[in-house]
């Protein structure tokens, strides 16, 4: 069983749940930028499978090879053709050789997912398949797909995952909730009060590292520059920028940084910020420790 990649944008990958535990050696977890995603198209898929592929906005096309194969295909809002006829999204087929599968962009979200009833072939390294684009790590060579990149796909181990059934998240309209971040008192009240009031833009500078919005509130325009001892961050977190650019940290985020954090995206609301378009407004919500926690029990 094999899949051939003909048409594949930029930053399309191959993830699994991630490489955890090794941020002391400063290597990130990676992981798909959509966890529920990713989850959700494996649970459609009714698959063991680890592996997946994350695609971007301009989405991905394929041809797949091999005896009969369910594929779950979830995460933002994409259109799915397969041999050319228009199928629904969010939603499993049963892939047959020689079928071909053509992904392009839909209404909503950045990151896309395709699960297969067996796991892509590629080496596990330190402890994951995950792609880490930034040090060229996991994955396929350590790199995005390209056309004429062809993957083998072998039997999944294990059990199939039927994970609990998940809260209804906020719709994209909702405020991203935040706690303060650990340099939130090196910013005046004032600041502190225009950020929960204020809107940001999502801007086109955003990749699996980080996302940059735009200030036009002006929030920190006369932020005085603050440059601290660098310390390990973690995604979620709001970094404010030399020039008063706020930049959000996500999974493939370098181990440490030397700007001011204000706040930290809580773990419940990273997928949904992550499906943010360019040009879409954001506001955020404190909640406190205790809130977080209880809403990221409740999404496992």
């Amino acid at each position: 069983m094999k899949i051939d990649i003909t048409r594949a944008g930029p930053l399309a990958t191959v993830q699994d749940r991630g490489r955890h535990g090794h941020f002391a050696d400063g290597i990130s977890a990676s992981g798909p930028m959509d966890a529920a995603g990713f989850v959700r198209a494996a649970q459609l898929a009714e698959t063991a499978a680890d592996t997946g592929l994350e695609i971007t906005m301009a989405g991905i096309a394929f041809t797949y090879t091999g005896k009969a194969l369910k594929a779950g295909f979830s995460g933002g809002a994409f259109t799915l053709a397969i041999n050319g006829k228009p199928e629904q999204w969010n939603a499993a087929y049963t892939l047959e050789t020689g079928d071909k599968i053509d992904i392009k962009p839909g209404p909503a979200g950045n990151y896309g997912y395709i699960r297969f009833g067996a796991d892509l072939d590629v080496p596990v390294v330190i402890g994951s398949r995950a792609t880490n684009l930034i040090v060229g790590l996991g994955g396929f060579e350590g790199r995005a797909l390209r056309p004429g990149d062809s993957l083998r796909l072998v039997p999944a181990s294990g059990e199939i995952l039927h994970a609990p059934e998940t809260p209804v998240a906020p719709g994209p309209e909702a405020a991203i909730r935040f706690v303060w971040g650990i340099d939130a008192d090196r910013f005046p009240a004032e600041t502190l009060h225009a950020f929960t009031q204020s809107s940001f833009t999502i801007s086109t500078k955003l990749d699996r590292m980080g996302v940059r919005l735009e200030d036009r509130d002006a929030v920190f325009t006369n932020a005085r520059i603050l440059s601290l001892v660098s310390d390990a961050i973690v995604p979620g977190d709001i970094q404010i920028l030399g020039d008063g650019t706020p930049i959000v940290l996500m999974r493939d985020h370098q181990p440490t940084g030397g700007y001011p954090r204000i706040a930290t995206l809580i773990s419940a609301d990273l997928d949904r910020f992550a499906q943010l378009r360019p040009g879409t407004k954001v506001q955020f919500a404190p909640v406190t420790i205790a809130h977080a926690q209880a809403l990221m029990k409740k999404a496992r």
